[in-house]
């Protein structure tokens, strides 16, 4: 890896290299940038319903009573709101996405990459996996090979992220309302021959739940998303604003769509309940498995994009423009889900499921406890810059984040995701107060390029990556 990034070059202004929006990759969000609070709510709401949320619903619902899966889904939001809102907030605040604030937030430059690969894997890796089910899903409803859908679906996610966050936002103001009004439909028609009553109040169908199980799937099916939450909070106006609209989204998405499923599961008696949700047939029907996979996979394949832009900085001192990453990263999961790929990977996925919590334990107890890192963030938040250096190397954040790992993977109890959090949390908070973790060598961070062509410079003269 490279000790100084200032050799790197800016991305050229038109030509393949340009196309789309950078969106901020390496660089703090501008103030004047930032986005509205109802712009920014459907950006939420639109991470707040899926198929496959309805299908966990009923899921649960057929080893549970209404009553025991209302707890559980309120386990399952408490835990993943309280993420959402730590981290999300360090983002508001400074602007900055996961991977490019993991430089000042526990990991330093180098660890960042390690960070951002991992993270970028992930959530390819999950577009892949999702658009294979878009395309299986629209094949069994209205005919045609999976594998030309998972081709249509992949090039137009593809097409929307390439041009960034606000066209996303667009995106997102069209197609949430219409989503849920469709799936609305379904789904009321499907209750309207049952007592709603009945329902409510009857046994699980199927052989019981334990709520901490129920609370591991509720809680760590999201968790990835919620560390990567900054991806979205960096262009929030105000805290309140972070609050109110994850709150809201939480709120739909557990005690809206999941309840809504958990009565689905009591009224089919298994999980299978997919086919109610997609009853409206034909064009309708395909529109509205279009609209679930694009809403959660966009952000899938935006996250990645610049997981990879920070990471090939870093590594390679190479200063990729965010929209041709994302036509790479597009191309590679869809012609993956196309073939079939994808499905086997989902094993490997869970396991960085599981690596991806300890970031935000380490992330939150940097920024908001230990806070050893994070004067340089401070000095040049009020400018909008970056600060002029980043601590290169933080040791003992690797071997908390290992330790972390092994215990969210190999300990029985409890949530999995839950668990290597929280590790992480305890132990960088300890270790960090007691002085224990301290940023080896200082990196040299280069001035970024806006996306008008104009620069955001990074701060000049020295800046402390530590206390001392």
């Amino acid at each position: 890896m490279a000790t100084h990034e200032n050799t790197a070059a800016p991305p050229q202004e038109g030509g393949a290299r340009a196309v789309g929006s950078d969106d901020y990759a390496l660089s703090r969000v501008p103030r004047d940038k930032r986005l509205g609070f109802w712009t920014m709510l459907l950006q939420w709401l639109a991470q707040s319903g899926s198929i496959s949320q309805f299908t966990l619903g009923a899921t649960i619902g057929v080893g549970m009573s209404f009553g025991d899966a209302f707890w559980a889904f309120t386990l399952g939001a408490v835990i993943l709101e309280v993420v959402i809102f730590a981290i999300g907030l360090a983002g508001m605040r400074e602007g900055l996405a996961t991977p490019l604030l993991t430089r000042w937030a526990g990991f330093g430059r180098n660890g960042s990459a390690l960070v951002s690969l991992v993270i970028s894997i992930s959530l390819v890796g999950w577009f892949g996996v999702q658009n294979t089910i878009f395309g299986d899903s629209v094949s069994s409803l209205v005919g045609g090979p999976s594998w030309l859908w998972c081709v249509v679906a992949g090039i137009a996610i593809t097409v929307l992220v390439i041009f960034g966050f606000r066209y996303m936002a667009v995106f997102a103001k069209i197609v949430t309302p219409l989503f849920f009004a469709m799936v609305a439909w379904s789904v009321t028609d499907a209750l309207s021959e049952h007592s709603l009553s009945e329902l409510i109040h009857s046994p699980a169908p199927g052989q019981a739940i334990p709520l901490s199980v129920a609370a591991t799937a509720i809680a760590g099916g999201y968790m990835t998303g919620a560390i990567v939450s900054p991806e979205m909070t960096r262009y929030n106006r105000k805290a309140s604003h972070v609050f109110l609209q994850s709150a809201s989204s939480m709120i739909l998405s557990e005690y809206i769509v999941g309840l809504t499923g958990v009565l689905l599961g009591h009224m089919v008696g298994n999980g299978q309940v997919s086919q109610i949700v997609l009853s409206t047939s034909g064009v309708f029907g395909v529109l509205v498995v279009l609209m679930s996979t694009a809403k959660i996979n966009d952000w899938n394949l935006y996250g990645s994009s610049l997981g990879v832009v920070n990471f090939f900085q870093v590594v390679f001192a190479k200063r990729l423009h965010r929209g041709a990453v994302t036509i790479v990263l597009g191309i590679a999961g869809t012609v993956l889900s196309a073939i079939g790929i994808m499905t086997h990977f989902t094993d490997f996925l869970s396991v960085l499921g599981v690596a991806i919590p300890p970031v935000g334990g380490i992330i939150v107890a940097e920024y908001w406890v230990v806070r050893r890192m994070r004067a340089p963030l401070d000095a040049t938040r009020d400018a909008g810059t970056l600060p002029a250096t980043s601590p290169t190397w933080v040791p003992m954040s690797l071997v908390i984040w290992a330790a972390a790992f092994c215990v969210g993977k190999f300990y029985d109890g409890g949530i999995p995701a839950l668990n290597s959090l929280l590790t992480a949390f305890v132990l960088y908070a300890a270790l960090g107060l007691a002085g224990w973790i301290r940023p080896y060598g200082t990196t040299t961070v280069e001035d970024q390029p806006g996306d008008t062509g104009t620069t955001t410079p990074a701060a000049s003269g020295p800046a402390p990556v530590g206390a001392p």
